[in-house]
C-alpha cells in the first residue's frame, strides 16, 4: 500500500468535507486502540479543530493510559487539537440500575449493556460536537463496518463520516506506523472495551483480522465448499456474522407505498 498517498488523500477528503459542511472540524472518541489513534491523527493533520474525548465507562487502566498517552502526544504536535475526558461511569451506573433485569430470563442482558456503553459515548460525542460546530468522525475499519458488522448500531456506528472504512485492519496498522503513533498504540491488541472482563476482538470473533480479511476479499465469489481446514472455519464465522449484521450494513429499509393508493 502507498501509505503516504493514502494519508494525504484521507486528510484532503476530511478537509474538503468539513468545508462543504460548513463546520469547524471533527470530534471523536479516543479509546487507546489503533483505529481511533490513526483517525484522530489524520483529523489533526487537517489543521481544523479536532476535539478528542476519552470516555471511560468502568474502563481498564491500561486503556485509559494508552488513550491519554496518544492524546497528549497529538496535542503537543498539533495546536488545533483539544483534549478532554468525560467520565461516563456514573451515568452508566444509573442506567444499569434502571434497566437491570434478571439475566436468567434475559440472557442477552450483558450484550445489551455492552451496546449501551457505546450508545452513551455516541450521545456524548454528538453533544460536544454540536456545542463546538464539529462533525462526529467514525473510526471503524472495513472488516468491522462492512464485513462482520463488529460495531454497535447507533453507538460507534453512529457517525457523520467514516474516513478509514475502506481500509482493512492490517492497512490501518500500516498507517499507524507511517504516522509514527506512540508505540503503545501501534502495538495495542484490538478490543472494543465494552465488557467488564478482558475480551479482545479476536476472542469475541473467533478469528484474527488477517484471517477475516482473506475471506472478505473473496466473499461472494466462493462458498464454504471452496475452503478446507482453518480457512473453512473462518469462512463460516465470517458468513454467519455478515448475514446477522445486514441490518447494520444495509440502508434502513423503507416500506414503499404504491403511488395509486395515495389518490382517493
Amino acid at each position: 500500500m502507498q501509505t503516504q498517498k493514502v494519508i494525504d488523500h484521507i486528510v484532503s477528503w476530511l478537509k474538503d468535507y468539513a468545508k462543504k459542511a460548513n463546520v469547524n472540524g471533527y470530534v471523536l472518541g479516543v479509546s487507546g486502540g489503533v483505529d481511533s489513534g490513526v483517525v484522530s491523527t489524520l483529523s489533526a493533520m487537517t489543521g481544523l479543530k479536532t476535539l478528542l474525548i476519552e470516555m471511560p465507562i468502568r474502563q481498564k487502566e491500561d486503556q485509559v493510559n494508552r488513550a491519554w498517552e496518544h492524546m497528549n502526544d497529538l496535542k503537543s504536535r498539533f495546536p488545533n487539537v483539544e483534549t478532554m475526558s468525560v467520565n461516563l461511569t456514573p451515568a452508566f451506573e444509573e442506567l444499569y440500575k434502571t434497566f437491570d433485569v434478571q439475566e436468567e430470563i434475559y440472557p442477552n442482558e450483558k450484550l445489551a449493556f455492552a451496546n449501551t456503553r457505546a450508545r452513551l459515548r455516541m450521545l456524548t460525542l454528538y453533544y460536544y460536537g454540536q456545542l463546538n460546530g464539529l462533525l462526529v468522525c467514525g473510526t471503524g475499519n472495513k472488516v468491522e463496518d462492512f464485513g462482520i458488522g463488529f460495531y454497535t448500531k447507533y453507538g460507534d456506528g453512529g457517525v457523520d463520516v467514516s474516513p478509514i472504512a475502506d481500509l482493512y485492519k492490517t492497512e490501518v496498522y500500516k498507517l499507524a506506523k507511517a504516522l509514527n503513533l506512540v508505540k503503545n498504540i501501534q502495538e495495542a491488541i484490538p478490543t472494543d472495551g465494552l465488557w467488564d472482563v478482558d475480551r479482545t476482538d479476536e476472542q469475541q470473533i473467533g478469528a484474527t483480522y488477517p484471517e477475516l480479511e482473506k475471506i472478505q476479499k473473496e466473499y461472494g465469489t466462493k462458498t464454504a465448499d471452496d475452503y478446507e481446514g482453518r480457512d473453512k472455519e473462518v469462512f463460516l464465522i465470517f458468513d454467519r456474522m455478515h448475514k446477522a449484521a445486514r441490518h447494520k450494513i444495509d440502508p434502513i429499509p423503507v416500506c414503499d407505498i404504491p403511488e395509486e393508493w395515495r389518490n382517493d
